[in-house]
């Protein structure tokens, strides 16, 4: 009956579990999510209950409802043998989601067993009885999910781990999500710009908590090389490559490592190695194809670069971040990568095609906008020598207001190029009118008014620029 169903849907937003948590499918690639997981189960069996029941959600999310149900049923074995003690506590995720999938298959019936089954667990556990209770784990398991969804989800993973920590400081699982979602916060903030908050300490006290995880240590070891501490970092990876020398997610932080470091025949051997393990991780052919880039870019600052080798490096590069792209369409910074590798190699028509392709998608964040926008400018500058498309460029990425890199190198590039012009006397109303602008955009009020009156003195009758001479004499 209908009733039920609706009172059904209410006890449904109540549970803790994958389907309540937000994740939403438009800011990952379902495919190449799947691929994640399996491989991680293949190389981590240890988290196997979390991992299923991720699954579970991918494989709804992908409308596959009957391997969503196997994802659980597998979850539901690994509980038994890895906690026959506390199968009710430890199930709670997994009948929540099995609540979820059997009433989005209308099955409502079975649905409110799982319902049930949480509810009564939830019960026997509270101190209360009233069935109120707040599980660190399962804080935890929200927190790896979270992280699995990508950027917009890293401060959201941060207060799962801190709340779960709270319950269990000594936690290493815990501690290592923590210190993960950290680590991947401070790269956003390195890339993007915004507020730094140090994760030096949170990796210490996780790679303390359990130096055998090797994931953590190699992210420790990344960090100190941030941080200028590259030799110490490098103790750290060259341990790691003797505890764990064929998994994959070390492999790939190993690499990154030496790549950072200039050493990238060293991070080509390992991400190759890397690859023969988990043929389909997109994040492996992302480094590989920066490590042959880069590569590209010290023979062409030889005085004779050999010709063969860098269009065969060339080659390698483009194929790398073609399968980033094809295996996961959201991985916006490939699309300036691969655009920057036709650059170089003058293919400018691939490489315009490849930019127009992420400047028009509409799921981009405005900080990965802004980072399109100053890399299509930048091409345009300096590989199409269009001065005209380039401003334009750098100041759309100045009209997304956010603080961000991107920003500020685009700002320096359009005030450099419009003061070249304006002061080698090739510059006219529009060039200092544009700067004008600029100034109006950074905030440089002062300035603004001085170029907005200078390009009025060359063309009285502007409305703009009167207009925004007018707005900014009145907001001083």
């Amino acid at each position: 009956s209908t009733i039920s169903k609706d009172s059904l849907k209410t006890s449904l937003l109540q549970l803790e579990c994958h389907f309540t948590w937000a994740l939403l499918k438009e800011h990952v690639t379902l495919e190449a999510l799947e691929e994640t997981i399996l491989d991680h189960i293949k190389f981590l069996a240890k988290y196997e209950i979390r991992d299923y029941n991720l699954l579970s959600y991918v494989n709804y999310l992908k409308n596959s409802y009957e391997e969503a149900l196997r994802s659980l049923k597998k979850a539901e074995e690994a509980i038994q043998k890895r906690h026959p003690d506390e199968i009710d506590r430890r199930s709670l995720v997994t009948w929540g989601n099995y609540a979820w999938i059997y009433y989005h298959m209308q099955r409502y019936e079975e649905a409110q067993t799982y319902v049930s089954k949480v509810e009564n667990s939830c019960k026997k556990l509270s101190s209360t009885g009233d069935g109120k209770i707040e599980l660190p784990e399962i804080y935890a398991e929200q927190g790896w999910a979270l992280l699995r969804f990508g950027r917009t989800y890293f401060e959201r993973a941060m207060n799962c781990f801190e709340n779960a920590l709270r319950s269990e400081p000594n936690n290493s699982d815990f501690s290592a999500g923590y210190a993960t979602a950290m680590y991947r916060l401070e790269g956003d903030v390195q890339r993007y710009g915004g507020e730094m908050r140090p994760c030096l300490e949170a990796l210490k006290r996780a790679v303390e908590l359990n130096p055998t995880d090797t994931t953590v240590v190699a992210l420790l070891a990344l960090e100190l090389q941030r941080l200028n501490r590259a030799d110490e970092g490098e103790r750290y990876i060259e341990e790691g490559l003797q505890k764990t020398p064929d998994f994959p997610i070390f492999l790939r932080h190993a690499a990154n490592f030496y790549r950072k470091k200039g050493e990238e025949n060293k991070a080509v051997e390992i991400l190759k190695k890397a690859l023969a393990l988990t043929p389909k991780s997109v994040v492996l052919h992302h480094q590989l194809g920066l490590c042959y880039r880069s590569k590209v870019l010290q023979l062409k600052r030889t005085r004779y670069p050999p010709r063969e080798e860098m269009e065969n490096l060339i080659e390698l590069a483009i194929f790398h971040f073609k399968t980033v792209i094809d295996k996961k369409p959201v991985f916006f910074a490939a699309y300036s990568d691969l655009a920057r590798t036709y650059a170089i190699d003058k293919r400018h028509e691939e490489a315009e095609e490849i930019f127009q392709k992420v400047l028009q998608r509409n799921d981009l964040a405005s900080d990965e906008k802004q980072d399109v926008y100053f890399n299509y400018g930048h091409f345009q500058q300096f590989h199409m020598k269009s001065e005209s498309i380039a401003i334009k460029y750098y100041i759309e990425c100045l009209k997304l207001g956010i603080d961000s890199y991107p920003r500020k190198r685009s700002s320096e590039a359009v005030k450099t190029l419009l003061k070249q012009k304006i002061e080698s006397g090739l510059g006219d109303a529009t060039d200092i009118g544009t700067l004008g602008l600029v100034h109006k955009l950074n905030g440089e009020k002062q300035e603004a008014i001085e170029c907005y009156e200078e390009a009025i003195a060359l063309d009285p009758n502007n409305e703009e620029y009167l207009n925004a001479l007018t707005e900014l004499r009145l907001s001083i």
